[in-house]
């Protein structure tokens, strides 16, 4: 899966248009980024990557960019 892809995901579980997402935004600036959407990415990590985030994972991200580097298989 690239980077386009990634994004598309994460634009998804955030209700986002396409193309709003880059890497480098800070989580703080996407107001769309709440716990709602932090649920939203838990299911999809597990469906999609079988993989179980926890809470302190997710409260570490600082970044889009850190959230896309858990999207790996």
């Amino acid at each position: 899966m690239d980077i386009k892809e990634k994004l598309a995901k994460l634009e998804d579980i955030m209700e986002l248009d396409a193309g709003t997402l880059r890497p480098e935004m800070s989580l703080e600036e996407i107001e769309e980024w709440d716990s709602l959407a932090a649920l939203s990415y838990v299911v999809m990590m597990t469906d999609d990557f079988g993989k179980n985030v926890t809470g302190a994972e997710i409260r570490a991200f600082k970044t889009v960019q850190d959230i896309l580097n858990t999207m790996e298989k």
